[in-house]
């Protein structure tokens, strides 16, 4: 058994065989073991766009009401992986190491490993850069690593200066549910990556 954490009840998680899901409605912050798990903590308060977010809609930076500390404190007591924007500023705030883009896993001195890949080069229509902290797992994949091929969409306003030569060039913005979507080869290796450290536990 897996637990994703922080993920929709709709969602790419959902109905799979041998997950437990922790939506808002149960309250992710809550979840108290004994499976590894793989966590997705909302990001609104941390990612690049967090200080738009911060004038546009006064969400603070940084106030996330303890879902990324939850998050952390879950995969490094359980085991298994964590899921969220590359740049994050939860990585400074909470003292992970800063993964290049080149690839590669990277240790951290708690025992975890962090790195950079892109959701691209596992199916979603944007680059989506992305950094992953594992923790419990002996044998880290090799994932796609370094950047990805030109994509078909792009998200938030990070592009708002060339958002005219990215509508003639077909490149079009995502919605939000369609950007924060897990596409499900991506979904399938967080998975097991988490499964690893199931295997671990049982075999410990």
């Amino acid at each position: 058994m897996i637990a994703a954490l922080y993920v929709q009840p709709d969602g790419a998680y959902a109905g799979l065989p041998g997950v437990e899901l922790w939506d808002e409605a149960r309250d992710a912050r809550l979840y108290a073991g004994p499976w590894p798990v793989v966590a997705h903590p909302p990001c609104q308060r941390w990612c690049r766009l967090a200080p738009v977010n911060d004038a546009r809609y006064g969400i603070r930076i940084g106030e996330d009401d303890g879902c990324f500390s939850a998050a952390l404190a879950a995969v490094r007591r359980w085991g298994g992986v964590l899921e969220h924007p590359a740049y994050s500023r939860a990585w400074l705030a909470h003292g992970l190491p800063w993964p290049g883009e080149a690839g590669g896993w990277q240790r951290d001195d708690a025992g975890g490993w962090c790195c950079y890949v892109e959701q691209i080069k596992y199916g979603h229509a944007a680059r989506k850069p992305t950094w992953l902290y594992a923790v419990g797992v002996d044998d880290l994949p090799q994932l796609k690593w370094g950047r990805g091929s030109a994509p078909t969409a792009w998200i938030g306003t990070s592009q708002t200066r060339n958002r005219a030569a990215l509508g003639a060039a077909g490149v079009a913005q995502l919605n939000r549910r369609a950007a924060n979507a897990t596409p499900p080869a991506f979904r399938d290796l967080l998975l097991s990556i988490a499964a690893t450290a199931q295997r671990k536990a049982v075999a410990a």
